[in-house]
């Protein structure tokens, strides 16, 4: 059986399910809502892209200073911001308003489940309490805790399908802004009371060992930022405006989409804590190409689908697939550093990924303005093929180690 987490760690998983029940109902929702609103698809490609750009710089910043300051205050000021820019959409449904707190919050970016620098800053917190293989462990808990309450959030986007009898059209969906900022005042309140453990002074090293370490790292970190935009581009292109592409393929609505991206979403919780096992038996690496590979088809397959329920099959076992392995990839990036540099590591990851993936949506919403409604996933699939050969090639050697 394995060890129980430390009581700090525990609470930095609670927080991050806490925070990730609204953003999912976001995920799936924020689209739906935009064209409601009547946003044509190539302003909603900017908007979202404009998020995750911010995201992205954000996280380049508030990954370093951490390391060097501490994590909490960084997070505490960022969902404060989170908050009041959600309670300004359940008041406002102005363009400029909702506009911009979709570019605060990270509104509309997907099942993603953690807004902005939320999800750099809480691993490096994370990774600052376990070492060694309870690393492995903790990100696979943690990336399946987020699943599992990102689920829950879909499930309550239909939420304006049942009430829709009461608040018709745009106004069924204020409410889901209001969940918003409830799951994150209730997050920041719950790290406010995680005790932030002092730094351990470094151990002090011989200036050549000092700088062939350092030298190792950054070029590890280099190729990881080169292969994260691969993928960072692919998931832009076919995650954040899926939920738009359903509802104008398919006629779909929220109380179709929630429930279905919810299942998903919670089969990839379980697949990921599968993925941590997997991956203490047969590697990390080995685990991870294994199921992207296989996923890989799927999304090919995806934008040919003929009905709702097959497009959704094909995105489901797809998704199982690529989530599956995000804690094992999160704790394979940041088990390759030391310490003291963990909060620079997930900020490459990070930023490597979201700052190309803000391209993505805007490239899929002016395919979707011009009637390409196959193209964006079968151009992200050209990438993150592409990720998938360069991830081998990169940890090579690490399921060795």
């Amino acid at each position: 059986m394995s060890p129980r987490l430390p009581p700090a760690a525990r609470r930095l998983l609670v927080a991050r399910t806490v925070i990730s029940l609204g953003q999912g109902a976001m995920g799936v929702d924020f689209a739906l809502y935009a064209r409601t609103l009547h946003w044509s698809p190539e302003f909603l490609g900017a908007v979202v892209g404009a998020g995750i750009l911010l995201g992205g710089v954000l996280t380049g910043a508030a990954g370093p200073l951490s390391d060097r300051f501490g994590r909490k205050p960084f997070l505490l000021g960022y969902l404060a911001a989170v908050v009041v820019a959600s309670g300004l959409a359940v008041v406002s449904a102005r363009t400029a308003v909702v506009a911009g707190a979709a570019i605060v919050a990270g509104f509309g970016r997907g099942a993603v489940g953690v807004p902005g620098l939320f999800g750099a800053v809480q691993q490096a917190w994370l990774s600052d309490q376990v070492e060694g293989p309870a690393l492995s462990r903790a990100f696979a808990r943690n990336a399946a805790m987020g699943f599992f309450a990102t689920a829950g959030g879909t499930f309550l986007g239909g939420l304006p399908h049942l009430w829709r009898g009461m608040l018709p059209g745009a106004l069924g969906y204020r409410p889901l802004f209001a969940l918003v900022a409830v799951t994150t005042l209730l997050s920041l309140v719950l790290l406010a009371l995680v005790p932030e453990r002092a730094r351990a002074p470094r151990a002090v090293t011989p200036a050549a060992d000092e700088a062939r370490d350092q030298a190792t790292e950054n070029r590890l970190l280099i190729r990881l930022a080169g292969i994260n935009a691969l993928n960072g581009v692919g998931i832009g292109l076919s995650a954040p405006l899926l939920s738009w592409w359903l509802a104008e393929r398919f006629g779909a609505g929220p109380g179709q989409i929630g429930p279905a991206i919810g299942l998903v979403l919670l089969a990839s919780g379980v697949a990921t804590l599968g993925a941590g096992r997997l991956a203490t038996r047969f590697g990390m690496v080995r685990v991870v190409v294994a199921m992207r590979t296989a996923g890989l088809g799927l999304m090919v397959a995806m934008p040919f689908a003929p009905t709702f329920g097959w497009a959704i099959g094909a995105y489901a076992a797809r998704t199982v697939l690529n989530r599956g392995t995000a804690g094992q990839r999160q704790a394979l990036v940041l088990g390759a550093v030391r310490g003291h540099r963990r909060g620079l590591a997930a900020s490459v990851s990070g930023v490597s990924t979201q700052l190309p993936r803000a391209v993505g949506p805007w490239l899929a919403g002016l395919m979707f303005g011009s009637g390409w409604f196959a193209a964006p996933f079968l151009l992200a699939a050209a990438f993150q093929g592409a990720y998938l050969v360069l991830y081998r090639v990169v940890f090579a050697g690490a399921d060795r180690k």
